[in-house]
């Protein structure tokens, strides 16, 4: 499916997520977003992909669309259907299921793929791909080690993540954000955010080889229109006030996080914070 069809049709995909009934111009960017780079990637209709980290499934919509209704979708979440606010993940998976893409579909939450009984057969999926989601993962090592488990049973390895390069000085109030996020998770204080374990394009092109896979491509990606930027600030002004998760910290570590919070506030916008830009790999 090219992108001039796809693109065509994130309007009536975006219409068909739970979350349009809260913020639809948002659903709407988000998933023009998504729409974008599945065009790009060469996932022909009838094929079969696995989704990492699925969330509440914007880009498994997207997916489920390339496919087709001869194409299969599994999307697995470590997390429980009950996760998610002001949609749940399982609130927004019951959307798409009971919608046309749902017999493409097969969300699996609460299932972590290092788990032994979770398991397929060698070259199940032409495809398996990860949007957006790796900055989730507890630790470098723990990425390494789903990328090297899912090896042998995907041909295709399609990655997209933010880049930690900024091209301008409005992305860097997002950065700034990015980094304290994932200072104070690295410090010892974990917590439920988006953001973890945040690593650059480079991190990534040093692990794929340790995980079996071979880097075929990369290349930059637009997020002019997105609001990642806004959020993850909001995000991180609030982590910078509760107290409950920076008690755990080391007082210097306390103590640099809060000073980096008030270069935060001083640079950040109340509004209309660039997101960083994103960048996708592809891998055999």
């Amino acid at each position: 499916m090219n992108h001039t069809d796809l693109h065509a049709k994130a309007p009536s995909l975006a219409a068909g997520m739970a979350a349009a009934d809260h913020s639809p111009d948002v659903q709407l960017t988000q998933t023009r977003h998504r729409a974008a780079l599945v065009a790009s990637w060469q996932i022909a209709p009838g094929s079969t992909v696995l989704e990492l980290g699925c969330g509440q499934g914007d880009m498994t919509a997207v997916l489920a669309e390339a496919v087709g209704p001869e194409g299969r979708v599994v999307a697995v979440d470590v997390a429980e259907p009950s996760y998610g606010a002001p949609v749940t993940l399982g609130e927004s998976a019951a959307r798409l299921t009971a919608g046309p893409l749902g017999p493409r579909i097969d969300f699996r939450f609460g299932t972590d793929v290092l788990d032994p009984s979770v398991d397929f057969p060698d070259g199940t999926f032409d495809h398996v791909v990860l949007a957006h989601c790796s900055w989730y993962f507890a630790s470098i090592g723990q990425l390494r080690d789903t990328l090297a488990r899912v090896r042998s049973w995907a041909r295709r390895l399609w990655f997209t993540e933010w880049d930690l390069t900024p091209a301008s000085d409005d992305q860097l109030a997002h950065l700034l954000a990015v980094l304290i996020q994932g200072q104070i998770e690295a410090a010892g204080s974990p917590g439920q955010g988006n953001v973890r374990t945040p690593f650059s394009r480079e991190a990534l092109l040093r692990l794929l080889p340790e995980a079996g896979w071979t880097a075929d491509g990369s290349g930059s990606v637009d997020t002019e229109e997105l609001q990642d930027g806004d959020w993850e600030v909001a995000a991180c002004l609030d982590l910078a006030g509760a107290e409950e998760r920076l008690a755990v910290l080391s007082e210097p570590v306390r103590q640099l996080v809060l000073s980096q919070a008030d270069v935060l506030r001083a640079v950040a916008k109340p509004r209309g914070n660039r997101a960083l830009g994103a960048y996708t790999v592809t891998a055999h």
